[in-house]
């Protein structure tokens, strides 16, 4: 069986507890060693063959998880963050499925709530913004033209941008074409959750000058909408004691 296993944002302790019990019993663990933190490994059993996917091909990855199968042992391919998520994990399990080979996933922590917990952000506040827009810009990896940052800055909704630290002059100019004025606040989080964490607050107009003072050009995730200035927002009618629910009765 293989095992696609989010690895969380960063800090070792945030990977999920299922993660925790699958990297102990893995016979063969494949990480993402660019990405993801090596604190993690030391879960791994001490006959665990280990691989470093940062330095292997696909067919590599796919050879080394055919061969582990056929000896009937169980692998983790450890991804950063939560694999559904720029995790390039549909290619291996459409392999996967082509050769027979069972899998399974296991949820992590994505580097936004990672970040969001860092900062004690809540993306979601009532009469400011109650949507999460998750991109990046485009890169090696095409994205579509209907799913553009200007056509979703035209929301303000708030918005996780990863990928993108490297090209950040142009990001924010694009931002700023979509519809977000420039008073509209920002962060930018460099390795939410590490020990060697930078998070920053700004605005749309200062988040390049931020990066550039503080020389962050990867590894970063930039936020943007009026939620991150945590204000003007309205009190949650959940809780409101005039709201009625099948749990509490109105007061």
């Amino acid at each position: 069986m293989v095992y696609f296993v989010g690895a969380g944002p960063g800090a070792a302790d945030l990977i999920t507890v299922r993660g925790k019990h699958l990297l102990e019993q893995a016979d063969v663990i494949i990480y993402a060693g660019s990405l993801v933190n090596r604190e993690l490994l030391r879960y791994a059993k001490e006959a665990c063959e280990i691989y470093d996917s940062a330095r292997m091909t696909l067919e590599e990855v796919l050879s080394v998880m055919e061969r582990a199968a056929g000896e009937q042992k169980s692998v983790v391919r450890l991804h950063t963050g939560d694999p559904s998520i720029y995790g390039a994990v549909r290619e291996q399990m459409d392999a996967l499925d082509e050769k027979g080979i069972p899998y399974s996933s296991c949820p992590g922590v994505s580097a936004c709530f990672g970040a969001a917990a860092s900062l004690n952000l809540e993306y979601t506040l009532p009469d400011v913004s109650q949507s999460l827009i998750i991109t990046r810009m485009a890169g090696k990896t095409f994205v579509p033209e209907k799913e553009s940052i200007e056509r979703f800055a035209a929301h303000e909704a708030t918005m996780a941008i990863y990928l993108s630290a490297g090209q950040i002059e142009e990001l924010a100019a694009r931002l700023s074409a979509g519809g977000y004025a420039p008073e509209t606040p920002a962060a930018l989080v460099y390795k939410a959750t590490w020990q060697e964490e930078e998070s920053y607050i700004c605005t749309l107009e200062t988040l390049a000058k931020t990066a550039r003072e503080h020389h962050i050009t990867k590894t970063a995730l930039i936020l943007v909408g009026k939620a991150i200035g945590q204000s003007g927002y309205s009190r949650s009618r959940l809780y409101a004691p005039d709201f009625e629910t099948e749990f509490r009765k109105r007061k």
